[in-house]
């Protein structure tokens, strides 16, 4: 899970998981490049106080890291990566 306001700049997953943001503080959304997303949707958003899920990885996903851009209340808060680990 990734809290906003206290997020790391990289996280480690399996293929397969999925990765929660939560922020109580404004309306989050995730973008990831639209033809570098790890997951089936390269936008994701909610309101606050709603976790936010990726979905599963896509399968077939060769190891490697994705890049995503996080917004609070539709400002850039952060630029940050998924680290995708090999099977």
């Amino acid at each position: 899970m990734v809290m906003v306001g206290v997020l790391p700049e990289a996280i480690a997953i399996d293929p397969g998981d999925q990765v929660v943001w939560y922020s109580n503080a404004g309306n989050l959304k995730v973008e990831f490049d639209s033809q570098r997303s790890p997951f089936a949707s390269n936008v994701f958003q909610a309101p606050p106080g709603v976790r936010l899920s990726s979905g599963p990885t896509r399968p077939g996903l060769n190891a490697g890291s994705y890049k995503y851009r996080l917004f609070l209340n539709d400002v850039v808060v952060a630029h940050c990566e998924i680290l995708l680990r090999a099977k």
